[in-house]
């Protein structure tokens, strides 16, 4: 299996993925999501540590059951050959409505297939009021051409 655009990345490929990635974690389908990576791929997000395709999807099914109505947009950080990194933001809320923020970065590396064989995340959240969030398109789905990503102030 493929999955275009292949490394090694240009700025334009890279910029591409990144959007691909947040696009299928918006859909806040684990078994979507979970086909970008490969079968063996291994995980370090916060301080879980993982591997493979079934744990991948046990890991985000728990995750989307925690965080409700979830809305992530993530931007290019940086690119080299097989390797990408972004920074994101993300807000949902818990069962009882309360709302968060979450920051973080996130290091990905590709085979040559396309197919992410390793990603790491360090994670940081921070309580919000509703009001003040910022994401506010339908969901889950991915994010409107008219909303903007992070730009160069993601605080």
């Amino acid at each position: 299996m493929s999955r275009p655009p292949l490394p090694p990345f240009t700025r334009e490929t890279a910029a591409q993925k990144a959007r691909m990635a947040e696009d299928a974690w918006n859909s806040r389908d684990p078994v979507r999501v979970s086909l970008a990576y490969t079968e063996d791929s291994r995980w370090r997000n916060r301080s879980e540590v993982f591997q493979g395709r079934e744990a991948i999807v046990a890991f985000l099914a728990r995750k989307w059951e925690r965080e409700q109505d979830y809305r992530l947009i993530k931007d290019l950080w940086a690119f080299d050959g097989n390797r990408i990194a972004v920074r994101f933001q993300y807000e949902w809320h818990d069962a009882g409505g309360q709302w968060y923020r979450s920051y973080g970065n996130e290091q990905w590396e590709f085979d040559e297939h396309g197919l992410m064989r390793r990603r790491e995340a360090s994670i940081n959240d921070i309580m919000i009021a509703g009001k003040d969030r910022r994401f506010h398109w339908a969901a889950p789905g991915p994010r409107p051409a008219d909303v903007p990503g992070l730009g160069t102030d993601p605080f």
